[in-house]
């Protein structure tokens, strides 16, 4: 656990050492997606484009560009929001940034929420920023970004039941109807899955006005699981209503965590919490790909010169 802080801290130093004026930003929409889950891409009569999916269409090859447009439908839909929060606008955009060093990654999103109504949820965060990470293990999240952790019987979904059942992996599960439920495999497969690489990794920081952020970071298979010292460390600053937010964690991250090295190509997925939510109320990107140093990927981050 030492030494995890330890390198939590290193990756924060190293951040701070970025000269972020000289590192290209680009625009990311996040969108509010409801009551959308990874078995409703696949139905036909809840999704038009589940047969084109199927076939081998991605999300992002059919619906990029109209995030604006998806989250300000999904977010009055009754039919795919039946919890809505009044005035609760649709989308939200970052600049996301991208940068290394010799030791550290480091993502930075700076967004303005906006005018968002006080859910309640989350009374001690006003917003928490989160990315997960995969490195071509989880074949179903380069397709369908952070649905393919999206079940219909998650906390706060359609088939919940009252379960607290968190993000997981449909590999993590026996059988797979409307959705996994506790139909978990043996814990050897599981154990098997997870040794190699099956997994998604992600990054949290619940953001404190007129604090640091606090910082969790783990994995996501069987259910959504926090390491317990991360290696994700974290700065927020918020001027004039508009956060900056900085994610740093060391390339080599060890068991739990990706390999994260030059030449490889990521698939990443980011998600906003805004207006004290919690849980699957947030906004969410479509898939998106980072590189080390080079390679044909939306965010490459480099080292400086």
């Amino acid at each position: 656990m030492i030494s995890a802080v330890l390198a939590a801290l290193g990756a924060a130093s190293s951040a701070a050492a970025v000269d972020w004026a000289r590192v290209p930003a680009k625009d990311v929409t996040l969108f509010y997606p409801g009551q959308l889950s990874w078995e409703m891409l696949l139905t036909q009569s809840e999704h038009s484009g589940a047969d084109k999916f199927r076939e081998g269409k991605d999300c992002r090859q059919c619906h990029e560009g109209e995030e604006a447009a998806s989250g300000k439908l999904l977010v009055a839909d009754k039919s795919s929001e039946r919890e809505p929060i009044a005035g609760k606008p649709g989308a939200i955009k970052a600049a996301v940034r991208v940068a290394r060093d010799a030791e550290s990654l480091h993502v930075r999103l700076d967004f303005a929420p906006g005018d968002q109504p006080n859910a309640g949820q989350e009374p001690a965060h006003p917003a928490m920023v989160a990315m997960m990470l995969d490195d071509g293990t989880v074949a179903e999240f380069a397709r369908g970004g952070c649905y393919a952790a999206c079940h219909d019987d998650m906390i706060r979904m359609p088939s919940a039941a009252g379960r607290e059942i968190t993000k997981y992996l449909g590999r993590s599960r026996l059988k797979m109807t409307r959705a996994g439920g506790d139909a978990l495999k043996p814990t050897d497969q599981l154990d098997k899955l997870r040794g190699d690489g099956a997994f998604l990794e992600y990054w949290q920081a619940r953001l404190v006005d007129g604090g640091p952020p606090v910082v969790v970071d783990g994995t996501v298979l069987d259910r959504r699981q926090a390491h317990p010292a991360p290696l994700v460390s974290a700065t927020a600053a918020r001027t004039d209503g508009a956060w900056s937010v900085v994610l740093s964690r060391r390339l080599a991250g060890g068991a739990g965590y990706k390999t994260l090295a030059p030449g490889r190509t990521y698939t990443v997925g980011f998600a906003i919490h805004a207006g004290h939510t919690a849980h699957r109320f947030h906004y969410v990107s479509l898939e998106k790909t980072l590189a080390l140093d080079r390679g044909p990927a939306d965010f490459v981050a480099a080292m400086p010169e």
